[in-house]
C-alpha cells in the first residue's frame, strides 16, 4: 500500500520519523578536536573555550564560540535563529525553511539518500549540530574529516525541550538569550497547563497524518510530540493505545472511538474538513457531525523546536475555547 503523503510529511517534518526508531549506539571514534585546515583558526583562550557533554555522552570542546555552524535538523536551524543565531548557519538540511531569512542558507544535500560528509566539510563548519536523525556511524564519518559534531536527543517532554535551548545557546555563546527563550517558553507552557487543568471534559482527539486511504488513515500513538501536545492540551489521543508511534488506525476503530476533534496534520497537503466530511462512514464521528474538524501548521506538532509550544497553544485553545475567551 503506498502513503505518498505520510511519508513525504515525515520527511518535510524531518525529525518526526527519526522519533520512532531506535537511539542509535555511541560512535566508536574519538572527537577530532582540530577544525578543519580551510576553516579559521580559533584563538583558544580559558574565557572563550566551551565544554559540554552531548547525548550521546561525548564530550565537545570549542576553542570558542562557533562561528559557522552547519544544521542538520528543523528543529535546530529554529532554535538557533530563535536565539538569534541565525547569522552563524552556513548550510542547512533541506528540510530547514523556517523562518524565512533560512531560505537564503545554502544546503548541504540531502539525509535520505548517501550522507552528504563531504558537502557538509565544503561549507567548512567550526560546529556541526547533529539531531538524532544522524547516526552513529554518520557522526564518525564527520568526525573522520576533521569535523566537530555536537549530538542532541529529541525531547520527550517540555523540560526536554527547555534543556536543548539552553545547550544550543551554551554552544553558540548565546546562554543568556537561551534562558529567556526557555523561560518564555516554560511560562507560556505553565500558563496553558495551568488553564486547562479548569476543563471540565478531556475531550477525544484524532490526529491525521495521511488519509490516502480513508479507511485506515495514519495517526499518532502515544510517545511522540504531537500526542505530548493532545494530552497537555487538555485532550486524549484517539489513537494512545494503538502499537508504534506511527500507525494505521481503520475507519471502524475510529468510529468506535468517535473523536470529539479532528486534527488535519495533512492540510499542509490540501486535506480540509469538507473533504473529511464527505468520506464514508466519517459523518458517524461527533468531530464531523458538531464541525469540530480542524486544519493545523504540522510543522507546530511534529518539529521539536520552540513553536511546539505555539502548537499546544492552539490545540489547547481548538479543545477548551470557553477556558480561553
Amino acid at each position: 500500500m503506498k502513503v505518498p503523503k505520510f511519508f513525504a510529511l515525515l520527511t518535510r517534518a524531518a525529525l518526526l520519523l527519526a522519533a520512532c526508531a531506535p537511539q542509535a549506539a555511541a560512535p566508536t571514534t574519538a572527537p577530532v578536536a582540530e577544525a578543519p585546515t580551510s576553516a579559521p583558526a580559533p584563538t583558544a583562550t580559558e574565557d572563550t573555550s566551551i565544554t559540554l557533554t552531548d547525548d550521546f555522552g561525548r564530550t565537545i570542546t570549542l576553542a570558542a564560540p562557533p562561528t559557522r555552524i552547519v544544521s542538520t535538523a528543523a528543529s535546530l536551524t529554529e532554535t538557533l535563529f530563535a536565539l538569534g543565531a541565525g547569522d552563524l548557519v552556513v548550510g542547512r538540511d533541506e528540510f530547514s525553511v523556517y523562518p524565512e531569512a533560512a531560505l537564503d542558507i545554502p544546503i548541504f544535500g540531502s539525509l535520505w539518500g548517501d550522507f552528504p560528509a563531504e558537502g557538509i566539510l565544503g561549507l567548512e563548519p567550526d560546529l556541526v549540530l547533529a539531531a538524532e536523525i544522524i547516526s552513529a556511524d554518520q557522526i564518525a564519518a564527520l568526525e573522520a574529516l576533521g569535523l566537530t559534531v555536537y549530538w542532541q536527543k529529541n525531547p520527550l517532554t517540555f523540560e526536554d525541550l527547555y534543556q536543548n535551548v539552553r545547550e544550543i545557546g551554551a554552544l553558540t555563546g548565546r546562554t543568556a538569550e537561551a534562558e529567556a527563550l526557555a523561560g518564555e517558553m516554560q511560562t507560556r507552557v505553565d500558563a496553558v497547563l495551568a488553564t486547562v487543568a479548569a476543563a471540565e471534559t478531556q475531550p477525544v482527539v484524532f490526529y491525521e497524518l495521511d488519509a490516502t486511504d480513508p479507511n485506515n488513515p495514519w495517526t499518532t500513538g502515544s510517545g511522540t510530540f504531537i500526542d505530548l501536545i493532545i494530552t497537555s492540551a487538555g485532550g486524549v489521543n484517539a489513537a494512545a493505545a494503538l502499537q508504534g508511534d506511527y500507525a494505521q488506525i481503520s475507519v471502524e476503530a475510529l468510529i468506535e472511538q468517535n473523536p470529539d476533534f479532528i486534527i488535519l496534520g495533512d492540510a499542509d497537503f490540501g486535506m480540509t474538513p469538507e473533504l473529511v466530511a464527505a468520506r464514508g462512514g466519517w459523518n458517524l464521528m461527533t468531530a464531523v457531525l458538531q464541525n469540530q474538524v480542524y486544519p493545523i501548521d504540522s510543522n507546530t506538532m511534529s518539529v521539536p523546536g520552540p513553536r511546539l509550544v505555539d502548537g499546544l497553544e492552539t490545540v489547547a485553545r481548538l479543545l477548551h475555547p470557553e477556558l480561553f475567551e
